[in-house]
Parts: C-alpha cells; structure tokens; sequence
C-alpha cells in the first residue's frame, strides 16, 4: 500500500479514526481519573565491614565481601522477616505478600548500595514505612552476621539517603497516561480503518467502478439531504450540484458513440436502491430543458416507479400497448412544461419477461426511436431478473447506476458481464449518492436562487443543442400529420 492510498483510506475512514482515538483518550483519562494516587518514599542504604583494614588486600577482600553480601540482602529488604514486623510495628491492614509488592529494593551493579522504594496512597506512610524498613532490616542483618559468641557484627548498615516522599504522585502519570491512550486510540482506529478498507468490497471510487465494468465513469452524482423528499429537479435546485452532475452526463453522451449514435437509452443497475429510475428522471428532464425531445419509458413491469415519481396516472402504459389493449398515444402522457413524454408501465403482467423479449417490445422501440431524439428506459435491475438486460440488448446502448457505498465489486462486475452477455452495448456508468468532498467547481454556479437571473452565454442551458449523433446528418422528427420534416424548417 502506497502513502497516498493509505492517506485517502484514513480520509475515507477519517470518523472511524477519529472515533477510536477520543475513546482511547478517554478510557486513559477515566484511569486518570479513578486510580487511586500512589507517593514513593525513597531511602539508601550503605552496606560496609566493621574491621579496619591493615593494607589494600585487606581493604579488596573486604569490598568483594560487602558486594556478595549486598546481593542476598537485597532479597532480604521484602521477605517476611521484615516485612511482618513492619506490618506490626504501624499496624497496617496489609499482608507480608501484598505489603512485599509495595516494597521495590534494587542495588547498583558492583556498588554497596541498597535503594529501597515504597509505595502507598499516603505520602506521610509511605515515609514512615520507608524509615521502619530501614531500621528493621538493619536490625536484622546485625543479627544474622553477628557470629555466634560475638557482640558485634562485622557489617554495618548505614542510611545514607533519609526516606524522602515525592511531592507529586508517581501513578498514575497524567501526561503519560493520556499519551499512551491517544496514541493506543489513534493506532487503534487507524488499524481498524486499514482493516475495515481491506473487508470493505463496497465501491467508492470511480476509477474502480470504471475499472471493475471496463467502461467510463460518465458522471458522479453527488448525495444531496433534499434528495429523498425531493428525488426530482425542480426549479429551485437547477444550480445544485447535483443538476450540474446530470449536466455533465448529459454531454458526455455525445460522446461515448460518436460511430455509432443512439437514440434509445436504457437505464439500469445491478440491486434494487441504487437511484436508477430517479437518474432516469431528471436525465429526461435535463435533455428536455436542452431543447431535446425525450420520451421515458417505464419498461420495470415488476416495481415501477416513474409514474409515482413524476405524479402521472400509471394503469394505462406499456404493458397494455404490448398487449394490444391500448395505443401508443392513449398511453403515453406529458410532463412538464418542455413537452417530456412518458410511458408509464401499466398493467403489472404475469409475465413480465416474455412482454419484454417480444417482438413487440423491439418494434415499439424502433417506432419510438424515430419519433424522438431520446428514448430513455428505466428495466428492474440486472441480478434481480433477466429483464433489464434483455431490454437493454434492443436499444442502441445502456448506462449502468451504481451506489456510492453500496454496490459491491462483486455486484457491479456481474452487472457488466450480464449486459455484455445479453449483447448490449453499456456505454459507461454512473456513480450516484457520492459524499460531498468539497464545494468544488460548482460553487461557481451558486447563483441566489431567490432571484432570477438572466443566464450567461455559457451557461449549459444557454448553449446551443447539441444532438446526440453525428452534426453532420440532420435529424428528422416525425409530425403528428405524418409529413417529415426538417430541423431547419424544410418539408422533405
């Protein structure tokens, strides 16, 4: 994993990071803040030989003697011998086991010096059992080494550092303690972000969506809070990002088959949720905003949702023109004050499939293709049923929706193969619902929505229409009369 993919994982998984690492904090400041606090009484001892030494051997043999004697006393410092009288003599609640894990006895390597650390919640006891410490066990090596017969011993223990009590606390260590519970925190959650990234097969970039379907990303559309009361754009988000993403959409399809153009569009997605048929919606909106003709065709005959989207009547639709029930014109309705058509799918059949892999469905296709600039097709998903991509092989090409953290890369590779497998031809794929980055490009357009603002020739609207296939042919739109005729004006 390279730096500038481990950056983007935590910036992906920043509120995970930065959930684990205030809690890390916190756990150390509630130790902090219960733990009982501990002061150390230090006091040093100085081990030494009574006889007076006659020459240097004398005065060598006697400090190896005192150095080999200083390792056994230093075990000497927590046993029972000491420890129980200690205990006695201050009347503490302690045992000679609990009280000896208070008690820290250490010597400096080839010295005679004993450095003995207590420890207790009471500063003052922790100076009185230090100083009881000492003299006890100063008491008790005169009485080991005092050879039997003799009044005196030949060693000498000598304080030499009295018990002295820190005047702040040595635990627990408030700078120490939390630093260790931020740090333990943000490795933590730096740990289960590269973990979660690694479990995580959801996709959230479109460079891998473009890479996992091997077709281009035509557009990201961004997550607005607005969207689920308001899945439509309506006059009052024309300058929202997420208008200006389906802009950019809509001229990207110029693009994608320049060879070969399409008339007929099918819009689909791998599951159920993905945003597909409210893509297919505002599409048609933004194609019919741009001056094109566009019929939407409702072809889910399992779950629809145009109709209820667009608040049009739905019982009469494509179900029934298949089924010769109904025609074209009786099914279809306007929407809009730029002459949006739709075809709802009425009647929900019990055979939804065999309706749509009719012969029927192909040539009600090519009927609508020569009466519109852009026939848009919303299908059920493709890992649902066979429909969408049945659908998707008679028209001239699909677009695959995907969902920002939803969509897994299992999913969206199936989806792909299964519209190639159909033979249709998918032209790219839109990831929807992507998290708001930053205010980018477009805070240029954010225009005061509460006043009318003539637009600047540049403006996507303002742009001269662009057809969806090559300018060097004209388009021809039949009339409702059966005469052709031209873009220009010309009758042919």
């Amino acid at each position: 994993m390279t730096l500038l993919t481990l950056l983007r994982m935590l910036r992906m998984r920043w509120a995970l990071v930065v959930s684990l690492t205030i809690a890390g904090l916190a756990v150390s400041g509630s130790v902090v803040y219960f733990q009982t606090p501990l002061y150390a009484a230090e006091t040093q001892l100085f081990v030494s030989t009574t006889a007076a030494p006659v020459s240097y051997g004398d005065l060598s043999q006697g400090s190896a003697f005192t150095q080999q004697r200083v390792r056994s006393y230093v075990d000497i410092v927590t046993s029972p011998l000491v420890t129980q009288k200690v205990i006695q003599g201050l009347r503490l609640p302690d045992t000679p086991q609990s009280f000896a894990k208070r008690v820290e006895a250490t010597s400096p390597l080839d010295s005679v010096l004993i450095d003995i650390v207590v420890t207790d919640s009471s500063p003052d006891r922790a100076q009185e059992i230090a100083r009881e410490i000492a003299a006890h066990f100063s008491a008790l090596v005169n009485q080991i080494e005092t050879p039997r017969g003799a009044r005196v011993s030949p060693v000498k223990i000598s304080v030499t550092k009295p018990a002295v009590v820190s005047p702040e606390p040595v635990s627990p260590r408030v700078a120490v303690t939390l630093a260790a519970g931020l740090l333990g925190g943000l490795l933590l959650g730096t740990a289960a972000a590269f973990l979660r990234h690694i479990l995580d097969k959801a996709v959230r970039d479109s460079d891998h969506l473009a890479v996992l379907t091997s077709a281009p990303v035509l557009t990201t559309v961004p997550f607005e809070s607005t969207s689920a009361k308001s899945p439509l754009i309506a006059e009052d988000s024309t300058y929202s990002a997420r208008a200006e993403a389906l802009r950019r959409l809509r001229t990207n399809l110029q693009f994608v088959s320049v060879d070969q153009p399409f008339r007929s569009l099918v819009v689909t997605s791998a599951l159920p949720g993905e945003g597909k048929s409210t893509t297919t919606c505002n599409l048609a909106i933004i194609l019919a905003e741009a001056g094109y003709r566009v019929l939407i065709v409702d072809a889910d005959l399992r779950r629809p949702t145009i109709a209820r989207y667009l608040d049009l009547e739905g019982a009469v639709g494509l179900a029934n023109v298949l089924a010769g029930q109904a025609s074209l014109d009786d099914a279809m309705q306007p929407w809009g004050p730029t002459g949006l058509q739709v075809l709802p799918s009425g009647y929900i059949p019990p055979n939804p499939s065999e309706l749509l892999a009719s012969r029927n469905m192909s040539d009600l296709l090519e009927e609508l293709t020569s009466a519109f600039d852009m026939v848009l097709v919303d299908t059920p998903p493709l890992l649902a049923v066979t429909d969408g991509a049945v659908v998707a092989a008679m028209s001239d090409g699909c677009v695959l929706v995907s969902r920002h953290g939803s969509t897994t890369t299992t999913e969206a590779q199936a989806a792909a193969a299964a519209l190639r497998a159909a033979g249709a031809s998918l032209h790219g794929c839109i990831l929807n619902m992507t998290p708001h980055r930053s205010t980018g490009s477009y805070a240029y357009y954010g225009t005061d929505r509460n006043k009318p603002a003539k637009e600047a020739p540049d403006s996507p609207s303002a742009q001269p229409l662009v057809p969806l296939q090559p300018p060097t042919s004209r388009r021809f739109v039949p009339e409702p009369t059966g005469a052709v005729t031209a873009h220009d004006g010309s009758a042919e």
